[in-house]
């Protein structure tokens, strides 16, 4: 069986794990990197959820340096765009169902418009190559090889 490539995920945590918390001087070099890697999923994002004047608003790109998950996630606040999750369908498309204007005698079907999932998809491994040379290039200026 092939080993696998570690990933810019991997890089981080082992970069994380060697010196415990990361310096201040690593975190403020880091953090712009790591944020510039994740801004085209998020943009892609939202350019896929133009049909809707809230999903848009509602995703947010968070950068975390956390021992168990560190790195770029991308979410979108329930409470700015409550329609975002059942919408999204998990990534698939096809129709799910709801009831009409919260009558539960009254159920209606609706096309899923999956925005979220394939936008993370495609940007996914451009992302990876990102936060694993920002990971390097800061690890290099701060004394590692």
């Amino acid at each position: 069986m092939a080993k696998q490539q570690p990933t810019g995920a991997d890089d981080l945590r082992g970069l994380i794990r060697d010196l415990g918390k990361l310096p201040d001087a690593v975190r403020k070099e880091l953090r712009p990197a790591l944020r510039r890697a994740g801004t085209r999923a998020r943009t892609r994002a939202q350019g896929n959820a133009s049909w809707s004047r809230r999903i848009p608003r509602a995703i947010r790109l968070q950068v975390s340096f956390a021992k168990r998950r560190p790195g770029v996630a991308l979410s979108v606040n329930k409470n700015l765009a409550p329609h975002a999750r059942p919408l999204e369908n998990l990534g698939k498309p096809g129709s799910f169902r709801h009831p009409m204007f919260g009558d539960r005698k009254r159920w209606v079907t609706q096309r899923a418009r999956p925005f979220f999932f394939p936008a993370a998809a495609a940007e996914w491994q451009q992302i990876d190559r990102d936060v694993a040379a920002a990971v390097d290039a800061a690890a290099r200026r701060h004394g590692f090889r």
